[in-house]
């Protein structure tokens, strides 16, 4: 699938809010949340929000990302159900990348995080997030805190080559 990943700008917004109301199921409430509504516009605000479109300019993906050097961050990411599976994590994902690093790649003893779901959650599983995240060369890092709606969690780590 062709995948065009833009900054995102205050006019994705609505774009973001769909997103995360298909998997609030997964994350616990987030359309409607302050918190949630404030987190996105921090990171439209310092450019670190992008958006994903398909080639029929319909909403395919989003994520939000921060950090620097040398802990990088991968705060939230979500693919629709309609394309999971046809390259747009690994799009959003290889863009992230490339303005976290500037293009270099992560130098030795640089490393992205990311906490995804633990192996007894469903979301795990449903949505292959734990394989999408090895499969980019994240390894399995330590438990971090349950998520809002009670699932457990777990640190992902993509650490720089020597």
């Amino acid at each position: 699938m062709a995948v065009r990943v833009e900054s995102a700008t205050g006019a994705d917004v609505p774009v973001i809010l769909k997103l995360a109301g298909e998997v609030e199921h997964w994350f616990g409430p987030m359309v409607g949340n302050p918190g949630f509504e404030r987190a996105v516009d921090e990171h439209i605000a310092q450019q670190r929000a992008l958006v994903a479109f398909g080639p029929d300019r319909e909403p395919s993906g989003a994520v939000l990302f921060g950090g620097s050097s040398p802990r990088f961050a991968v705060h939230w990411l979500v693919v629709s159900d309609r394309v999971r599976g046809q390259g747009v994590g690994r799009s959003l994902m290889s863009a992230v990348m490339d303005r976290l690093t500037n293009g270099q790649g992560l130098a030795a003893g640089e490393a992205v995080e990311v906490v995804t779901f633990g192996t007894d959650h469903p979301g795990a599983v449903v949505g292959g997030a734990r394989v999408f995240y090895e499969r980019l060369g994240f390894t399995p890092a330590e438990p971090a805190p349950d998520g809002p709606e009670g699932g457990s969690r777990q640190v992902f780590r993509l650490a720089g080559g020597s």
